[in-house]
């Protein structure tokens, strides 16, 4: 009975030796064993199969590639920049750098989504600058977005875009102005200046005069001018504005520069 006793306690210590996963396989009858060994080698299989599909075979490959979007820029313009690998795995399309090439080589686009149209195309929505202001260089122009960021040399003006002029004076407080704030902020003044003008008044506006920071002016047409002042409290200029020349129609000069007390004169 003693030694009976003592070979059943060593066949537990051995069972209970060895690593954790040893130990429990070792509990497992030959039948579960069997099917865990049976399912972990259908998911590396899986597994295996799925990395082939998706990197190997020729099913995901890039074979086309979509542009929508475009309005001056053409698709075939947009598809040069991309330069999206057509024949590569779907899966290795590196999106992100597609965008930073189309941003770089292409100012124009504002922004661009670059997407995997399974199985086999890559779609690029994308959506361009507008231009508020024109810069004249020459005979050429140069396009200014809202931002104020300068994006393309065109050699015909677009239509209903006001010219921008930077009529920046040798005076005392005009170049104290500039070495202040600095020419960008100065541009991105006026941009914000004409997108505060009632829809009317953008329409007829053809020309916007930065003088100094704070001495932003319109030209019109008819010879009308607008002193506009900074482009603080733009939505209340714009308003005064609009009720100026409704109470003065024939007037040829207008100043909103203080929308609380604005004029008009001439006639």
């Amino acid at each position: 009975m003693a030694g009976s006793a003592t070979a059943e306690r060593g066949a537990r210590q051995q069972e209970s030796s060895g690593p954790p996963l040893v130990r429990r396989l070792g509990r497992l009858g030959p039948r579960r064993l069997r099917t865990i060994i049976i399912l972990a080698l259908v998911v590396v299989l899986l597994g295996a199969g799925g990395v082939w599909v998706l990197y190997g075979s020729q099913w995901l490959r890039v074979q086309r590639v979509a542009v929508s979007g475009t309005s001056v820029l053409t698709p075939q313009q947009v598809r040069e920049a991309a330069a999206v690998p057509v024949g590569s795995p779907m899966i290795s399309v590196d999106t992100d750098a597609i965008e930073a090439r189309l941003r770089t080589e292409l100012p124009r686009i504002d922004s661009v989504d670059v997407v995997r149209s399974w199985p086999h195309g890559i779609g690029l929505k994308v959506t361009e600058r507008t231009p508020v202001l024109l810069v004249q260089k020459g005979s050429k122009f140069m396009e200014v977005d809202d931002d104020g960021v300068r994006f393309a040399t065109v050699s015909e003006a677009p239509k209903g875009v006001p010219l921008l002029e930077m009529a920046v004076s040798s005076s005392r407080s005009a170049a104290a102005s500039l070495r202040r704030f600095g020419e960008g902020r100065l541009v991105r003044e006026a941009v914000e200046a004409a997108g505060s003008l009632p829809a009317a008044v953008a329409r007829d506006t053809r020309l916007v005069k930065v003088v100094s920071y704070d001495d932003i002016s319109l030209e019109l047409t008819g010879g009308r001018t607008v002193a506009w002042g900074s482009a603080e409290r733009g939505a209340a200029k714009g308003r005064a504005l609009t009720a100026l020349m409704k109470a003065a129609p024939d007037a040829r000069h207008f100043d909103v520069s203080a929308p609380t007390a604005p004029a008009s004169s001439g006639s």
